[in-house]
This record gives structure tokens, C-alpha cells and sequence, in this order.
């Protein structure tokens, strides 16, 4: 392993697998040690709410970590973390209208899934030329009997917080550079916390109160704030089990910058 930096880009919501239980997929940018952005890079599997909590990096932070190359997963991107060598050294702010988190992201622009594609790649940022619209699917509201039976089997002694199912998907629809039309579910851990933290604020005296208050405000900040008054850009990453198959990882959302405000 090498000990190498990496800005975290993006979290999806914890996902339940029968090996490694709990686990959640990280996106992030290989660093130089000059903190130079050098290519996409997938920690997979971590059981982020196992870590200590010194080690729970959050978003938009750089860490320094021993990672490898995992040679059980087809994509160029993945890599093996010790999670035991995490060290979070800072946390990029939003100053400038984002300057330096975009000077970290941009630069591995691509312009649309299927240059994504065609470069054998299966981590990106894109740019949508247009959201034709935001939308919001109601899924299945417990989990399979299989993931079920794999949480029932986590150790009493873990100090996790039972992992809940989130019995909704949000999602865009939206036109690539390319042309491309594209229907994409997002699975940034941001947005689903969002909509948890919203129904458990909810003073509704029902629970279908409080979820239909939550979806009107995740509602809000997706398709109101973020296609309105957001320079929005898609992190997307496509599934180990179906190549082809892509989804929003993250929403990166800085703000429209005016002529204005560049002189």
C-alpha cells in the first residue's frame, strides 16, 4: 500500500452487503503531494460508521491514507483503503464562490457519459447542458429479507445506529453535452440525509405527514435552489454489476457566478 492524499468528493448512503455488511463507496481526486488534482479514484468497500471518529472524513476534506489498487474490482478506479491510516488533514471551504473546490474538480471535467464510457472510465464530473426535470419515485419501504437478515447478525456491541431504509429516490432528468438524454436516481449520502433530517424535524402529527413535508423541502432545495440559483455539475459512477448502468454519486452545487462578480 501507499500512503497517498485524496480530496473526499463525495459519500453515497450506506449500502448492506452479506460480506462486508455495512458498507459505504467513496469518490474522491488522487492528489500529487502538491495537492494537484491527478484522477478519479473509488474507496470501496468501508465501513465508514465503524471508523473511529477521528477518521470519519467528511466531505470536502483531504486526507492522507495507505490505499491499493483492488484487484477484485473491474474498474481502474477502485482502491483499497486502511482504514486504520486515515488522518484528515483539512477541510475545503466554500470561500470564493467555491474556487478552490471547482480547482480540485474541474480540471477532470468530462464532457458527457459517454466520454465517460469510451475512456473505459467509470467515475466522473459532468456538466449538464439541461435538466429537463427533477424527480422524486417512492421505493420499496423495508428492506430485502437478505439485507435484513444481515443486519440482524451485526454485532450488539458495534456502536451504529441502526441503518435506516430510505423509502424514496430522488433523481434528475437531464441532457448531457453530448445530447444524450440521461434519467439518474442520486445516491449522494447528502441528499438522503437531507430528507431524514427534515422528516424527523417535521411537527406533522402523522408519519405521512412528516415524509410529505420532507419531500416538499427536499423538493425545494433540488429543484427550486439547485436548477435555479445553482452552478450545478453531477459526479457520476456506474455499478460493479452493470457497466453501463450510471447514477449521480454527487451534486456539486456552487453558485452561478455573475460577469459582476469577476471584476
Amino acid at each position: 500500500m501507499e500512503s497517498k492524499k485524496i480530496l473526499i468528493a463525495t459519500k453515497t448512503y450506506p449500502s448492506i452487503s452479506q460480506k462486508y455488511k455495512e458498507t459505504v463507496c467513496t469518490a474522491g481526486v488522487l492528489l500529487s503531494e502538491e495537492e494537484k488534482p491527478l484522477e478519479w479514484v473509488r474507496i470501496y468497500p468501508i465501513r465508514f460508521r465503524q471508523l473511529d471518529f477521528d477518521r470519519r472524513y467528511p466531505r470536502w476534506s483531504i486526507i492522507r491514507a495507505l490505499i491499493e489498487k483492488n484487484d477484485r474490482d473491474y474498474r481502474p478506479e477502485s482502491f483499497r483503503i486502511d482504514d486504520s491510516s486515515i488522518e484528515v488533514l483539512r477541510k475545503i471551504t466554500t470561500s470564493n464562490n467555491w474556487e478552490e473546490r471547482k480547482k480540485f474538480l474541474l480540471p477532470l471535467q468530462s464532457r458527457s457519459i459517454k466520454e465517460i464510457k469510451d475512456q473505459d472510465k467509470s467515475l466522473g464530473i459532468i456538466k449538464p447542458r439541461i435538466i429537463n426535470r427533477y424527480f422524486c419515485q417512492q421505493t420499496e419501504r423495508n428492506w430485502k429479507p437478505k439485507q435484513q437478515a444481515v443486519l440482524d447478525q451485526l454485532d450488539l456491541f458495534e456502536p451504529t445506529v441502526e441503518l435506516e431504509k430510505i423509502p424514496y429516490k430522488f433523481g434528475y432528468e437531464f441532457i448531457d453535452e453530448d445530447g444524450d438524454k440521461h434519467r439518474f436516481s442520486i445516491s449522494d449520502w447528502e441528499i438522503q440525509e437531507l430528507y431524514r433530517k427534515c422528516r424527523d424535524k417535521s411537527l406533522s402529527a402523522t408519519q405521512i405527514g412528516k415524509e410529505k413535508e420532507a419531500i416538499e423541502k427536499v423538493r425545494q432545495k433540488l429543484e427550486v435552489e439547485f436548477m435555479n440559483k445553482k452552478d450545478l455539475y453531477f459526479i457520476v459512477g456506474n455499478l460493479k454489476s452493470h457497466k453501463n448502468s450510471f447514477m449521480i454519486i454527487g451534486v456539486v452545487y456552487p453558485p452561478f457566478v455573475s460577469q459582476l462578480n469577476l471584476f
